[in-house]
């Protein structure tokens, strides 16, 4: 794979799940990645991956919700490589549960570390991808903000489609720079969806039952690959759009 050979690639929340996957892909494919999370050892063990496999990597520890964290990120990513072509929002705290029961705090940090992170490092790499001819910024959402029953994912489903709205105005604002703002919506074999399915076990159940291909997506192989494909010049006219990557479940029409 070089579908990206050439290209520079920061990924948040990539010391495990999605984003490691997003970002094992991404080098696979011929990107330089810079990884970044709370935890510095576990993007470094994603750094050391790559690196192991022949590829470019930079770990950087990373709070989203902290502005100046986000600066230093996009400032030492530039610095490093050159520059930057492709942004993954991947990090996310969840504030899950009915709403009365979920915190203030809970769905305030939901919107710190979704939203308004996303909107933060979205106008943070937008100068260098317009002074580079272009480039490609993946927001994560989640089919949770289309569920018909939204019971216990209203605050989720709230920090999420809200992402969703940023990702259309970015694809509008930023199209004659030639920067394409995409959404993805993954099911994969995340720590996350692990958790849920061991203490929601019969609602997982049923969950699957609906996935049409019959599985959850590999982190790389599936997820990860899609998105390069996503950034890579034959999707170079999307943008805009919700890409769901859940095996056919859910309906964004």
């Amino acid at each position: 794979m070089s579908e990206l050979a050439g290209k520079v690639a920061v990924v948040t929340g990539a010391g495990q799940g999605v984003g490691q996957g997003i970002a094992l892909a991404f080098s696979a494919a011929g990107a330089a990645v810079v990884v970044a999370g709370r935890t510095l050892e576990k993007v470094e063990a994603t750094a050391a991956a790559i690196r192991a496999h022949g590829g470019k990597a930079l770990a950087l520890a990373c709070n989203v919700k902290d502005a100046s964290d986000l600066a230093a990120l996009v400032e030492q990513a530039a610095a490093q490589f050159g520059g930057i072509d492709i942004l993954v929002n991947n990090a996310q705290e969840v504030p899950l549960g009915k709403l009365m029961d979920v915190s203030d705090e809970a769905f305030v940090a939901g919107f710190e570390s979704g939203p308004l992170a996303s909107f933060r490092l979205m106008k943070l790499v937008q100068p260098h991808m317009a002074a580079r001819g272009g480039g490609t910024i993946i927001n994560l959402a989640s089919s949770a903000g289309i569920r018909w029953d939204m019971t216990g994912y209203g605050a989720y489903a709230a920090v999420k489609q809200a992402v969703r709205a940023l990702t259309r105005a970015g694809a509008a604002e930023w199209g004659a720079d030639k920067i394409r703002v995409l959404t993805v919506a993954p099911h994969a074999e995340s720590p996350g969806l692990k958790w849920w399915v061991e203490n929601n076990p019969d609602e997982a159940k049923a969950f699957f039952r609906t996935i049409p291909l019959g599985r959850i997506g590999r982190l790389e192989e599936d997820i990860g690959r899609a998105v390069v494909a996503l950034c890579s010049e034959s999707m170079a006219y999307l943008t805009g759009a919700t890409i769901p990557l859940d095996g056919g479940q859910a309906n964004f029409d």
